[in-house]
């Protein structure tokens, strides 16, 4: 598993992938830790209930209106309020119905003339100057606009938004997979970013309700199901938080990771630049064949057996994305990128329960970005090497290098 962590694995982890998968679809490394690679073993857990997240700590003892610790809002039942992603059902049934009451398919489609405005500028530009950083160009500040103007953030603070945004995501990568010092480097900035994006929201939050905008915000601080439920002051800022992160690193990492996978593949790149109508089948086959989420954890929450192995209650498993997306019992000749593959299923938004509620919007802005790059700028050419991130939950690219002809 340390390998993973190695700039050479980073920058292609798949052959590593390969040779975990034929080792063991379902490898117990531990009595209590195990690692999932095969497809239909890794459905099968996303798809279970007899898999979750454990229960969230109780950590006030008394009454939790007196527990006024920003870091750590808490519940009715003073338990660290955590975001629906990390909750099981009800709970997780309940906020995230909440959420997507804001956050649903027409508000998402409504942002399509905003998306096509910023991907024209930003192309526009890099076209102009001949060569980009088509990270810096596009992949980044796209997701960070659109969900700073989303929720209302003003233009000022966007740089900041990111930056948080970034701190926030390196701590997603499971303290099992880090060498303790490396741990210990990120988790200050990333508790800092937190606490700072926090107190930001709890302010902007309190203006919204004295001051409703359109904005998604605005939205969720006064979202209510038919029984009157609302989301408390906690619940929303820990949304928040998960909004920013879901919503701008993997988006970014699926563009640039889409952009990188057609360069690489210059055929599928002029097939693409000469008819359009592939773009959706370029993303589909982006988040399958080099996904910006390459892993999820799950605990194991009742004695169960996966793929013909006995897994305890109590037990962590871990789903590599990456190497279930590509195991060739699901998808044949799964090492070759090609955008008119059909069927496509793959992980890359998670499974069941948990799908991500997010994935609309990331595809949006992507199939937008990669149709106006290959419209505006047919013979895009790589002009030098990428730099992939230093993260290995979330995968993308630190730079990437191109020559607009």
């Amino acid at each position: 598993m340390a390998a993973l962590v190695s700039p050479q694995v980073r920058a292609n982890p798949y052959p590593l992938f390969g040779q975990m998968r034929e080792g063991a679809r379902v490898a117990k490394l531990t009595e209590t830790f195990a690692l999932v690679t095969g497809f239909a073993e890794a459905t099968q857990l996303l798809g279970s209930q007899d898999f979750g997240h454990p229960e969230p700590e109780k950590i006030v003892h008394g009454d939790p209106a007196q527990h006024d610790d920003p870091d750590h809002p808490v519940d009715a039942q003073g338990r660290v309020v955590r975001a629906f992603l990390s909750l099981n059902p009800p709970d997780h049934t309940r906020l995230r119905g909440l959420v997507a009451k804001a956050f649903n398919r027409r508000v998402v489609e409504g942002l399509t003339p905003r998306i096509e405005e910023l991907v024209a500028d930003s192309i526009g530009q890099a076209i102009e100057q001949g060569e980009a950083d088509l990270m810096s160009a596009l992949a980044v500040p796209l997701p960070v606009a659109v969900i700073s103007e989303m929720l209302g953030v003003p233009l000022a603070d966007r740089e900041r938004f990111a930056a948080w945004s970034t701190a926030m995501a390196r701590a997603l990568d499971p303290a099992a997979l880090l060498p303790p010092e490396v741990a210990e480097a990120i988790a200050g900035p990333a508790q800092a970013a937190r606490r700072e994006f926090i107190a930001y929201f709890r302010d902007l939050a309190a203006e919204r309700r004295r001051n409703p905008a359109d904005d998604l915000l605005s939205r969720l601080v006064t979202v209510s199901d038919e029984d009157g439920d609302r989301l408390s002051e906690g619940e929303l800022l820990v949304t928040l938080t998960m909004l920013l992160v879901a919503g701008h690193e993997t988006t970014t990492n699926l563009i640039g990771n889409g952009v990188l996978a057609l360069l690489r593949h210059p055929d599928q790149y002029t097939a693409l630049a000469r008819d359009e109508t592939l773009i959706d089948g370029a993303i589909e086959e982006t988040l399958r064949y080099d996904p910006p989420v390459q892993l999820t954890q799950r605990t194991v929450l009742t004695d169960t057996t996966l793929g013909g192995v006995d897994l305890p209650a109590g037990a962590s498993a871990i789903v590599l994305i990456g190497a279930a997306n590509r195991d060739p019992q699901a998808h044949p000749d799964p090492d070759t990128f090609d955008i008119t593959r059909t069927p496509n299923r793959h992980l890359a938004f998670g499974h069941g329960v948990h799908f991500c509620l997010g994935a609309p919007l990331a595809r949006l802005e992507a199939r937008i970005a990669l149709r106006e790059l290959a419209r505006r700028a047919p013979k895009l050419t790589l002009a030098g090497d990428p730099d992939w991130a230093r993260t290995v939950t979330l995968r993308g690219l630190a730079s990437l290098p191109v020559t607009l002809n």
